[in-house]
C-alpha cells in the first residue's frame, strides 16, 4: 500500500510522519487487499476566522474507486484520529456493497424522470465568491453509468459528484437533493440532451423503496 502524505501551512515532522502512519495502516489494516494508494493532506489555516483550524484529510483510492474523509479539530493529532476512524468506517461500507454484489443483484433504477427546470439557483441571496482561485484538483474521469456515479457520490461523503456518463460521453452531476433523493444535472446543447430551449435539464433519479433505504 502506497502511503503519501503532504502539508499546508505545516511542516511534517517524523513525529507527525509516524503518528499518521500508524493511525492509517491500522484504519485499512483489514482491506489492504482493495486497497491501492492513500492520499494524506494535513493543513492549519491561518485565517483566525476559520474555526477548527487543525485538519485531516484522507482519500483512499480502492480499484478504481475513490474513499474520502475530512475531519477538523483545534488539535492536530485529534484531526487524524477522527478522520482515520472515518475512513475505516467508509472501507467497510465499500467492502459491504462488494459483498452484495456477488451475493444478490445491483440495486435498479425506476427511471429517470424529467424535472422543471430551476433557473434561478441563487433566489434572494448575494452570491459571495472568492476574489481569487484557493484550490484546484485533477482527478481521472472513467466512463461511468449513473449507478456506479451514485455509488461513488455515497463514498466521497460530498453533496455532489461529476462524472463522464458511460452512455452518452457527457460530463453529468449527480447530486444529494434536499428533499430526499438525488438528481442529475444534464450538459447544455449536450447531444440532445437539452430541454429544447439550451437550457440545462435536470433529472429525478427514483429508486426502488428497498433500494433507497439501503443506500441511506
Amino acid at each position: 500500500m502506497k502511503l503519501v502524505i503532504h502539508g499546508k501551512n505545516i511542516e511534517i515532522t517524523d513525529a507527525i510522519r509516524e503518528y499518521v502512519q500508524q493511525k492509517i495502516e491500522k484504519a485499512v489494516n483489514h482491506f489492504q487487499n482493495i486497497t491501492n494508494e492513500v492520499d494524506v493532506h494535513l493543513s492549519v489555516a491561518r485565517n483566525p476566522r476559520i474555526n477548527p483550524k487543525q485538519a485531516a484529510e484522507v482519500t483512499i483510492y480502492a480499484n478504481g474507486n475513490v474513499i474520502r474523509a475530512e475531519e477538523s479539530s483545534e488539535n492536530l493529532y485529534a484531526s487524524i484520529d477522527l478522520v482515520a476512524d472515518k475512513i475505516a468506517r467508509q472501507l467497510r461500507k465499500y467492502k459491504e456493497r462488494l459483498h452484495e454484489k456477488k451475493t444478490q443483484a445491483q440495486p435498479t433504477f425506476e427511471g429517470v424522470v424529467p424535472q422543471e427546470v430551476v433557473t434561478d439557483l441563487i433566489g434572494d441571496r448575494t452570491p459571495e465568491l472568492p476574489n481569487e482561485v484557493v484550490r484546484t484538483k485533477y482527478f481521472a474521469m472513467p466512463p461511468m453509468t449513473i449507478a456506479e456515479a451514485l455509488e461513488q457520490l455515497q463514498l466521497v461523503g460530498h453533496d455532489f459528484y461529476m462524472f463522464r456518463n458511460r452512455d452518452t460521453g457527457e460530463i453529468n452531476v449527480i447530486y444529494e437533493r434536499n428533499h430526499g433523493g438525488y438528481g442529475v444535472i444534464l450538459p447544455r446543447n449536450g447531444n440532445g440532451h437539452t430541454n429544447g430551449n439550451g437550457k440545462a435539464e435536470h433529472h429525478n433519479i427514483v429508486m426502488p423503496e428497498k433500494s433507497y433505504q439501503n443506500h441511506k
